[in-house]
Protein backbone atom coordinates (compact mmCIF):
# COMPACT_ATOMS: atom_id res chain seq x y z
CA UNK A 1 0.00 0.00 0.00
CA UNK A 2 1.30 3.44 -0.93
CA UNK A 3 1.78 5.79 2.02
CA UNK A 4 1.40 9.54 1.50
CA UNK A 5 2.01 12.70 3.54
CA UNK A 6 -0.14 15.71 2.53
CA UNK A 7 0.20 19.40 3.39
CA UNK A 8 -1.35 22.66 2.17
CA UNK A 9 -4.75 24.06 1.19
CA UNK A 10 -5.83 20.89 -0.65
CA UNK A 11 -5.05 18.55 2.26
CA UNK A 12 -8.57 17.58 3.34
CA UNK A 13 -9.73 16.82 -0.19
CA UNK A 14 -6.55 14.94 -1.12
CA UNK A 15 -6.63 12.95 2.12
CA UNK A 16 -10.16 11.80 1.31
CA UNK A 17 -9.40 11.19 -2.37
CA UNK A 18 -6.25 9.15 -1.76
CA UNK A 19 -7.84 7.20 1.09
CA UNK A 20 -10.68 6.19 -1.22
CA UNK A 21 -8.07 5.12 -3.80
CA UNK A 22 -6.44 2.75 -1.32
CA UNK A 23 -3.52 4.91 -0.20
CA UNK A 24 -2.62 5.22 3.46
CA UNK A 25 -2.25 8.78 4.75
CA UNK A 26 0.54 9.11 7.32
CA UNK A 27 1.96 11.92 9.48
CA UNK A 28 -1.40 13.72 9.37
CA UNK A 29 -1.59 17.24 10.80
CA UNK A 30 -3.64 17.98 13.91
CA UNK A 31 -6.61 19.52 11.97
CA UNK A 32 -6.78 16.43 9.74
CA UNK A 33 -6.71 14.07 12.71
CA UNK A 34 -9.61 15.99 14.22
CA UNK A 35 -11.57 16.15 10.96
CA UNK A 36 -11.43 12.49 9.99
CA UNK A 37 -12.96 9.69 12.01
CA UNK A 38 -9.96 7.43 11.61
CA UNK A 39 -6.46 7.05 12.98
CA UNK A 40 -3.30 8.03 11.10
CA UNK A 41 0.07 6.41 11.69
CA UNK A 42 3.26 8.41 12.16
CA UNK A 43 4.99 6.21 9.59
CA UNK A 44 7.42 6.98 6.73
CA UNK A 45 5.78 8.30 3.57
CA UNK A 46 6.42 6.86 0.10
CA UNK A 47 5.32 10.16 -1.45
CA UNK A 48 4.90 13.68 -0.07
CA UNK A 49 2.35 16.14 -1.48
CA UNK A 50 2.95 19.85 -0.84
CA UNK A 51 0.83 22.73 -2.12
CA UNK A 52 2.92 25.03 -4.31
CA UNK A 53 3.68 28.51 -2.99
CA UNK A 54 1.34 30.10 -5.54
CA UNK A 55 -1.38 27.58 -4.52
CA UNK A 56 -1.95 26.60 -8.15
CA UNK A 57 -1.24 22.92 -7.60
CA UNK A 58 0.90 20.42 -5.71
CA UNK A 59 4.41 19.00 -5.73
CA UNK A 60 4.68 15.21 -5.48
CA UNK A 61 8.09 13.88 -4.46
CA UNK A 62 9.12 10.42 -3.36
CA UNK A 63 9.47 6.85 -4.56
CA UNK A 64 9.01 6.65 -8.34
CA UNK A 65 6.20 4.08 -8.33
CA UNK A 66 4.36 5.88 -5.53
CA UNK A 67 4.58 9.24 -7.31
CA UNK A 68 3.26 7.64 -10.49
CA UNK A 69 0.32 6.10 -8.62
CA UNK A 70 -0.69 9.29 -6.83
CA UNK A 71 -0.08 11.62 -9.79
CA UNK A 72 -2.33 9.39 -11.87
CA UNK A 73 -5.14 9.83 -9.34
CA UNK A 74 -4.78 13.61 -9.39
CA UNK A 75 -4.55 13.83 -13.17
CA UNK A 76 -7.89 12.05 -13.41
CA UNK A 77 -9.71 14.51 -11.16
CA UNK A 78 -11.08 16.71 -13.96
CA UNK A 79 -10.50 17.65 -17.57
CA UNK A 80 -8.21 20.60 -16.74
CA UNK A 81 -5.79 18.80 -14.42
CA UNK A 82 -2.24 18.62 -15.80
CA UNK A 83 0.89 16.81 -14.63
CA UNK A 84 4.56 17.19 -15.55
CA UNK A 85 7.71 15.35 -14.50
CA UNK A 86 10.61 17.45 -13.18
CA UNK A 87 14.13 16.84 -14.51
CA UNK A 88 15.56 18.59 -11.42
CA UNK A 89 13.75 16.55 -8.74
CA UNK A 90 13.94 16.98 -4.99
CA UNK A 91 17.00 15.24 -3.56
CA UNK A 92 18.88 14.92 -6.87
CA UNK A 93 22.64 15.50 -6.76
CA UNK A 94 24.50 17.46 -9.43
CA UNK A 95 28.00 18.68 -10.12
CA UNK A 96 27.34 22.37 -10.73
CA UNK A 97 29.32 25.34 -12.02
CA UNK A 98 28.65 28.87 -10.80
CA UNK A 99 27.53 31.02 -13.74
CA UNK A 100 26.69 34.33 -12.08
CA UNK A 101 27.77 35.57 -8.67
CA UNK A 102 28.40 38.78 -6.82
CA UNK A 103 24.96 40.38 -6.61
CA UNK A 104 21.90 39.65 -4.53
CA UNK A 105 21.80 36.86 -1.99
CA UNK A 106 22.80 33.94 -4.19
CA UNK A 107 24.32 32.63 -7.40
CA UNK A 108 22.92 31.00 -10.53
CA UNK A 109 24.53 27.62 -11.15
CA UNK A 110 24.71 25.43 -14.25
CA UNK A 111 23.42 21.90 -13.58
CA UNK A 112 24.13 20.65 -17.11
CA UNK A 113 21.93 20.07 -20.17
CA UNK A 114 20.48 23.57 -19.95
CA UNK A 115 19.27 23.17 -16.36
CA UNK A 116 19.81 25.96 -13.85
CA UNK A 117 19.72 26.16 -10.07
CA UNK A 118 20.03 28.80 -7.36
CA UNK A 119 22.67 28.59 -4.63
CA UNK A 120 22.17 30.87 -1.64
CA UNK A 121 25.46 32.36 -0.48
CA UNK A 122 24.60 31.53 3.15
CA UNK A 123 24.46 27.84 2.24
CA UNK A 124 28.06 27.78 0.95
CA UNK A 125 31.31 27.97 2.89
CA UNK A 126 33.47 30.91 1.94
CA UNK A 127 33.24 33.24 -1.03
CA UNK A 128 31.29 32.10 -4.10
CA UNK A 129 32.68 33.19 -7.46
CA UNK A 130 31.85 32.56 -11.10
CA UNK A 131 33.50 29.37 -12.34
CA UNK A 132 33.52 27.65 -8.95
CA UNK A 133 32.48 23.99 -8.94
CA UNK A 134 30.17 22.58 -6.25
CA UNK A 135 28.53 19.23 -5.67
CA UNK A 136 24.99 20.22 -4.78
CA UNK A 137 21.67 18.64 -3.90
CA UNK A 138 18.21 19.93 -4.82
CA UNK A 139 16.66 21.18 -1.61
CA UNK A 140 13.59 22.88 -3.06
CA UNK A 141 12.47 22.11 -6.65
CA UNK A 142 10.51 24.68 -8.66
CA UNK A 143 7.41 24.10 -10.82
CA UNK A 144 7.78 24.69 -14.54
CA UNK A 145 5.21 27.52 -14.47
CA UNK A 146 7.23 29.46 -11.87
CA UNK A 147 10.06 31.89 -12.65
CA UNK A 148 12.04 30.71 -9.61
CA UNK A 149 14.94 28.33 -10.08
CA UNK A 150 15.26 25.18 -7.95
CA UNK A 151 17.24 25.89 -4.80
CA UNK A 152 20.35 23.78 -4.33
CA UNK A 153 22.76 23.33 -1.44
CA UNK A 154 26.30 21.92 -1.19
CA UNK A 155 25.05 19.61 1.57
CA UNK A 156 23.86 16.05 1.10
CA UNK A 157 20.71 15.15 3.05
CA UNK A 158 18.09 12.44 3.17
CA UNK A 159 14.84 14.26 3.91
CA UNK A 160 11.96 12.50 5.60
CA UNK A 161 8.84 13.51 7.41
CA UNK A 162 9.98 12.04 10.73
CA UNK A 163 13.75 12.33 10.52
CA UNK A 164 16.48 13.78 8.33
CA UNK A 165 19.96 12.39 7.81
CA UNK A 166 22.60 14.95 6.92
CA UNK A 167 26.31 14.84 6.16
CA UNK A 168 26.45 18.39 7.54
CA UNK A 169 25.47 17.26 11.06
CA UNK A 170 26.88 14.98 13.73
CA UNK A 171 25.17 12.97 16.43
CA UNK A 172 21.44 13.09 17.17
CA UNK A 173 19.28 16.20 17.58
CA UNK A 174 15.62 17.22 17.40
CA UNK A 175 13.77 20.12 15.82
CA UNK A 176 11.40 20.06 18.82
CA UNK A 177 12.38 21.95 21.93
CA UNK A 178 11.74 20.91 25.49
CA UNK A 179 11.01 17.55 27.02
CA UNK A 180 9.65 15.83 23.89
CA UNK A 181 12.74 16.76 21.89
CA UNK A 182 14.98 15.40 24.63
CA UNK A 183 12.89 12.20 24.69
CA UNK A 184 13.30 11.70 20.94
CA UNK A 185 17.07 12.07 21.22
CA UNK A 186 17.19 9.64 24.12
CA UNK A 187 14.89 7.07 22.47
CA UNK A 188 17.25 6.91 19.49
CA UNK A 189 19.63 4.81 21.60
CA UNK A 190 16.88 2.19 21.92
CA UNK A 191 16.50 1.71 18.18
CA UNK A 192 18.02 -1.32 16.47
CA UNK A 193 19.34 0.76 13.55
CA UNK A 194 22.07 3.39 13.54
CA UNK A 195 23.00 6.18 11.15
CA UNK A 196 25.91 5.40 8.81
CA UNK A 197 29.29 6.96 9.51
CA UNK A 198 29.42 10.60 8.47
CA UNK A 199 25.69 11.20 8.84
CA UNK A 200 23.86 13.01 11.63
CA UNK A 201 20.24 12.40 12.64
CA UNK A 202 17.68 15.14 13.26
CA UNK A 203 14.15 14.27 14.38
CA UNK A 204 11.48 16.52 12.86
CA UNK A 205 8.26 17.87 14.40
CA UNK A 206 6.17 15.04 12.93
CA UNK A 207 8.12 12.61 15.12
CA UNK A 208 6.39 14.03 18.19
CA UNK A 209 3.50 11.61 17.57
CA UNK A 210 5.67 8.61 16.72
CA UNK A 211 6.20 5.58 18.91
CA UNK A 212 9.42 3.58 19.09
CA UNK A 213 8.37 1.28 16.23
CA UNK A 214 7.56 4.19 13.92
CA UNK A 215 10.84 5.91 14.78
CA UNK A 216 12.76 2.75 14.00
CA UNK A 217 11.00 2.30 10.66
CA UNK A 218 11.64 5.94 9.71
CA UNK A 219 15.32 5.79 10.60
CA UNK A 220 15.77 2.46 8.81
CA UNK A 221 14.15 3.83 5.65
CA UNK A 222 16.38 6.92 5.78
CA UNK A 223 19.50 4.80 6.31
CA UNK A 224 18.63 2.60 3.32
CA UNK A 225 18.24 5.69 1.14
CA UNK A 226 21.50 7.17 2.44
CA UNK A 227 23.45 4.02 1.59
CA UNK A 228 21.88 3.83 -1.87
CA UNK A 229 22.84 7.46 -2.51
CA UNK A 230 26.38 6.83 -1.26
CA UNK A 231 26.68 3.91 -3.71
CA UNK A 232 25.42 6.06 -6.59
CA UNK A 233 27.84 8.88 -5.80
CA UNK A 234 30.75 6.46 -5.34
CA UNK A 235 30.52 5.68 -9.07
CA UNK A 236 30.65 9.37 -10.05
CA UNK A 237 33.97 10.84 -11.25
CA UNK A 238 35.76 13.04 -8.75
CA UNK A 239 36.47 15.76 -11.29
CA UNK A 240 34.03 15.60 -14.22
CA UNK A 241 34.70 17.89 -17.15
CA UNK A 242 31.15 19.23 -17.34
CA UNK A 243 28.37 19.89 -14.84
CA UNK A 244 25.64 17.26 -14.79
CA UNK A 245 23.37 14.91 -12.89
CA UNK A 246 25.03 12.36 -10.61
CA UNK A 247 22.06 10.76 -8.86
CA UNK A 248 18.29 11.16 -8.72
CA UNK A 249 17.09 8.81 -5.99
CA UNK A 250 13.62 10.37 -5.81
CA UNK A 251 11.08 11.48 -8.38
CA UNK A 252 9.25 14.82 -8.50
CA UNK A 253 6.11 15.61 -10.48
CA UNK A 254 3.94 18.71 -10.53
CA UNK A 255 0.17 18.71 -10.78
CA UNK A 256 -1.48 21.96 -11.88
CA UNK A 257 -5.15 22.36 -11.03
CA UNK A 258 -7.50 24.23 -13.32
CA UNK A 259 -10.82 25.71 -12.25
CA UNK A 260 -12.84 22.52 -12.84
CA UNK A 261 -10.28 20.51 -10.91
CA UNK A 262 -10.57 22.86 -7.95
CA UNK A 263 -14.34 22.48 -7.96
CA UNK A 264 -13.96 18.70 -8.21
CA UNK A 265 -11.77 18.87 -5.09
CA UNK A 266 -14.53 20.90 -3.42
CA UNK A 267 -16.85 17.97 -4.07
CA UNK A 268 -14.39 15.51 -2.53
CA UNK A 269 -13.87 17.74 0.50
CA UNK A 270 -17.63 18.10 0.91
CA UNK A 271 -17.81 14.38 1.67
CA UNK A 272 -15.83 15.10 4.82
CA UNK A 273 -16.51 18.66 5.96
CA UNK A 274 -18.72 21.69 5.38
CA UNK A 275 -17.38 23.25 2.15
CA UNK A 276 -18.54 26.49 0.53
CA UNK A 277 -18.88 26.72 -3.26
CA UNK A 278 -15.47 27.65 -4.64
CA UNK A 279 -13.58 26.71 -1.46
CA UNK A 280 -10.32 25.83 -3.25
CA UNK A 281 -10.81 28.47 -5.96
CA UNK A 282 -11.05 31.15 -3.26
CA UNK A 283 -8.09 29.90 -1.25
CA UNK A 284 -5.97 29.69 -4.41
CA UNK A 285 -6.71 33.36 -5.13
CA UNK A 286 -4.94 34.83 -2.12
CA UNK A 287 -3.15 33.44 0.93
CA UNK A 288 -5.17 35.80 3.12
CA UNK A 289 -8.39 34.14 1.92
CA UNK A 290 -7.88 30.96 3.96
CA UNK A 291 -9.03 32.30 7.35
CA UNK A 292 -11.98 34.05 5.67
CA UNK A 293 -13.08 30.80 4.03
CA UNK A 294 -12.64 28.86 7.26
CA UNK A 295 -14.76 31.43 9.12
CA UNK A 296 -17.53 31.37 6.50
CA UNK A 297 -17.67 27.56 6.60
CA UNK A 298 -17.75 27.54 10.38
CA UNK A 299 -20.79 29.84 10.27
CA UNK A 300 -22.40 27.75 7.51
CA UNK A 301 -21.89 24.59 9.50
CA UNK A 302 -23.13 26.00 12.80
CA UNK A 303 -26.44 27.21 11.36
CA UNK A 304 -26.95 24.42 8.82
CA UNK A 305 -26.88 26.86 5.91
CA UNK A 306 -26.16 24.23 3.30
CA UNK A 307 -22.49 24.69 2.50
CA UNK A 308 -22.33 20.91 2.21
CA UNK A 309 -24.24 21.16 -1.07
CA UNK A 310 -22.56 21.58 -4.45
CA UNK A 311 -25.60 23.41 -5.87
CA UNK A 312 -24.40 26.90 -4.89
CA UNK A 313 -22.63 29.27 -7.26
CA UNK A 314 -19.09 30.47 -6.72
CA UNK A 315 -19.39 33.89 -4.97
CA UNK A 316 -17.20 35.75 -7.45
CA UNK A 317 -18.40 39.24 -6.48
CA UNK A 318 -17.71 38.72 -2.76
CA UNK A 319 -14.27 37.23 -3.39
CA UNK A 320 -13.31 39.90 -5.93
CA UNK A 321 -14.52 42.77 -3.73
CA UNK A 322 -12.39 41.44 -0.88
CA UNK A 323 -9.26 40.36 -2.73
CA UNK A 324 -9.58 41.61 -6.34
CA UNK A 325 -9.67 42.04 -9.25
CA UNK A 326 -12.03 45.00 -9.59
CA UNK A 327 -12.33 48.09 -11.77
CA UNK A 328 -9.14 50.13 -11.99
CA UNK A 329 -6.88 47.24 -11.00
CA UNK A 330 -4.06 46.14 -13.26
CA UNK A 331 -4.33 42.50 -14.30
CA UNK A 332 -1.72 40.25 -15.89
CA UNK A 333 -2.64 37.64 -18.51
CA UNK A 334 -1.01 34.40 -17.34
CA UNK A 335 -0.92 32.31 -20.53
CA UNK A 336 -0.18 28.75 -19.40
CA UNK A 337 1.11 26.17 -21.89
CA UNK A 338 0.30 22.44 -21.86
CA UNK A 339 4.02 21.66 -21.42
CA UNK A 340 3.99 23.41 -18.04
CA UNK A 341 5.45 26.80 -18.98
CA UNK A 342 3.80 30.10 -18.06
CA UNK A 343 4.03 33.03 -20.47
CA UNK A 344 2.94 36.56 -19.56
CA UNK A 345 0.97 38.30 -22.30
CA UNK A 346 1.33 41.60 -20.46
CA UNK A 347 -0.73 43.66 -18.06
CA UNK A 348 -3.66 45.95 -18.63
CA UNK A 349 -6.17 48.07 -16.77
CA UNK A 350 -9.60 46.73 -15.88
CA UNK A 351 -11.98 49.24 -17.44
CA UNK A 352 -15.21 47.35 -16.79
CA UNK A 353 -16.22 44.89 -14.07
CA UNK A 354 -19.35 42.85 -13.58
CA UNK A 355 -20.37 40.96 -10.39
CA UNK A 356 -21.23 37.92 -12.52
CA UNK A 357 -17.51 37.39 -13.13
CA UNK A 358 -16.86 39.50 -16.23
CA UNK A 359 -13.95 41.92 -16.63
CA UNK A 360 -12.75 44.01 -19.56
CA UNK A 361 -9.01 44.59 -19.82
CA UNK A 362 -7.35 47.23 -21.99
CA UNK A 363 -3.69 47.20 -23.03
CA UNK A 364 -1.71 49.68 -25.12
CA UNK A 365 0.15 47.93 -27.93
CA UNK A 366 3.61 48.73 -29.30
CA UNK A 367 4.12 49.44 -32.98
CA UNK A 368 5.94 46.95 -35.19
CA UNK A 369 5.09 43.62 -36.79
CA UNK A 370 1.56 42.31 -37.18
CA UNK A 371 -1.11 40.54 -35.15
CA UNK A 372 -0.87 36.77 -35.42
CA UNK A 373 -3.17 35.25 -38.06
CA UNK A 374 -5.11 38.51 -38.44
CA UNK A 375 -2.55 39.97 -40.83
CA UNK A 376 -3.17 43.51 -39.53
CA UNK A 377 -0.15 45.71 -38.74
CA UNK A 378 0.69 46.77 -35.20
CA UNK A 379 0.69 50.55 -35.12
CA UNK A 380 1.23 53.30 -32.59
CA UNK A 381 -1.97 54.06 -30.70
CA UNK A 382 -3.41 50.54 -31.02
CA UNK A 383 -5.35 49.17 -28.07
CA UNK A 384 -6.13 45.54 -27.22
CA UNK A 385 -9.50 45.04 -25.51
CA UNK A 386 -9.78 41.64 -23.84
CA UNK A 387 -12.96 40.34 -22.21
CA UNK A 388 -12.66 37.61 -19.61
CA UNK A 389 -15.38 35.72 -17.83
CA UNK A 390 -14.66 33.48 -14.87
CA UNK A 391 -15.11 29.82 -15.81
CA UNK A 392 -15.45 30.31 -19.58
CA UNK A 393 -13.46 28.13 -21.99
CA UNK A 394 -12.50 31.02 -24.25
CA UNK A 395 -11.88 34.75 -24.26
CA UNK A 396 -11.81 37.34 -27.07
CA UNK A 397 -9.29 40.10 -27.71
CA UNK A 398 -10.26 42.84 -30.18
CA UNK A 399 -7.48 45.00 -31.56
CA UNK A 400 -8.45 48.61 -32.29
CA UNK A 401 -6.57 51.47 -33.93
CA UNK A 402 -6.18 54.97 -32.50
CA UNK A 403 -9.59 56.00 -33.85
CA UNK A 404 -11.33 53.03 -32.21
CA UNK A 405 -11.89 51.07 -35.44
CA UNK A 406 -11.52 47.29 -35.04
CA UNK A 407 -8.64 45.61 -36.84
CA UNK A 408 -9.84 42.13 -35.94
CA UNK A 409 -10.71 39.81 -33.08
CA UNK A 410 -8.68 36.88 -31.76
CA UNK A 411 -10.52 34.32 -29.61
CA UNK A 412 -8.26 32.16 -27.48
CA UNK A 413 -9.60 28.69 -26.60
CA UNK A 414 -8.32 27.59 -23.20
CA UNK A 415 -9.14 25.78 -19.98
CA UNK A 416 -11.74 27.62 -17.85
CA UNK A 417 -10.47 31.07 -16.95
CA UNK A 418 -9.81 31.95 -13.30
CA UNK A 419 -9.65 35.64 -12.39
CA UNK A 420 -7.20 35.81 -9.51
CA UNK A 421 -6.37 39.16 -7.83
CA UNK A 422 -3.31 39.85 -9.99
CA UNK A 423 -3.58 37.41 -12.88
CA UNK A 424 -6.09 35.90 -15.28
CA UNK A 425 -5.00 32.25 -15.33
CA UNK A 426 -5.68 29.35 -17.73
CA UNK A 427 -3.88 26.85 -19.99
CA UNK A 428 -3.88 27.59 -23.70
CA UNK A 429 -5.27 24.78 -25.89
CA UNK A 430 -3.59 25.89 -29.14
CA UNK A 431 -6.67 26.12 -31.34
CA UNK A 432 -8.07 29.65 -31.80
CA UNK A 433 -10.79 31.46 -33.74
CA UNK A 434 -10.18 34.73 -35.59
CA UNK A 435 -12.40 37.33 -37.17
CA UNK A 436 -10.47 39.56 -39.53
CA UNK A 437 -11.21 43.19 -40.23
CA UNK A 438 -13.13 42.24 -43.37
CA UNK A 439 -15.48 40.04 -41.31
CA UNK A 440 -14.16 36.61 -42.38
CA UNK A 441 -14.08 34.02 -39.60
CA UNK A 442 -11.67 31.07 -39.38
CA UNK A 443 -10.48 28.41 -36.93
CA UNK A 444 -6.67 28.45 -36.80
CA UNK A 445 -3.92 26.28 -35.29
CA UNK A 446 -6.04 23.11 -35.09
CA UNK A 447 -2.98 21.25 -36.39
CA UNK A 448 -0.98 22.41 -33.35
CA UNK A 449 -3.65 20.92 -31.09
CA UNK A 450 -3.43 17.61 -32.98
CA UNK A 451 0.36 17.63 -32.59
CA UNK A 452 -0.01 18.29 -28.85
CA UNK A 453 -2.28 15.24 -28.55
CA UNK A 454 0.25 13.12 -30.44
CA UNK A 455 3.02 14.39 -28.14
CA UNK A 456 1.01 13.51 -25.02
CA UNK A 457 0.68 17.13 -23.87
CA UNK A 458 -3.11 17.34 -24.25
CA UNK A 459 -5.50 14.48 -23.45
CA UNK A 460 -7.89 13.40 -26.21
CA UNK A 461 -11.03 14.34 -24.25
CA UNK A 462 -9.59 17.81 -23.58
CA UNK A 463 -8.73 18.22 -27.26
CA UNK A 464 -12.29 17.24 -28.25
CA UNK A 465 -13.65 19.81 -25.81
CA UNK A 466 -11.35 22.47 -27.28
CA UNK A 467 -12.54 21.77 -30.84
CA UNK A 468 -16.18 21.80 -29.72
CA UNK A 469 -15.62 25.21 -28.12
CA UNK A 470 -13.80 26.54 -31.20
CA UNK A 471 -16.57 25.39 -33.53
CA UNK A 472 -19.24 26.97 -31.30
CA UNK A 473 -17.35 30.25 -31.25
CA UNK A 474 -16.88 30.12 -35.01
CA UNK A 475 -20.64 29.70 -35.52
CA UNK A 476 -21.38 32.61 -33.18
CA UNK A 477 -18.90 34.95 -34.90
CA UNK A 478 -20.20 34.02 -38.36
CA UNK A 479 -23.77 35.10 -37.65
Amino acid sequence: MTTARVRGIYTTALTQLLSEAGCEIVQASEPIRERFEQSFDAAPADVTLETTRDRQGVELSGDGDAVETVAGELAGLAIDSFRWADDVPRGAVFDADVLEAGGGSGAVVDLGDGRRGYLNYDDADGYVDAGDRYRVQVHEPAPSWDDDRPRVRPTIEIQGGLCTLSQDRTGVSAALRGTRGEELVGMTDLLSVEAPDGWGVRWQHAAADADLEAMGAALEAAVDRARALEDALADAPDDPGEPGLLAAPRRTEWCWFGRETRFALDGVRRRVETTMPGHHRTKAADRAASPAVDFAEAVYGSVGAGADSDDGAFPFAAVAHQFGPTSGDRLEIGHGKPDGRLVSLGRGEITDWDPEGKVTLERSMSAGGSYDALGAPKESGDVAVTKFREGRWWYPTTYKDASGAAKGTYVNVCTPVELFPDTARYVDLYVDVIRRGDGTVEIVDADELEDAVDDGLVAEDLAEKAMDVAEAVERALSK
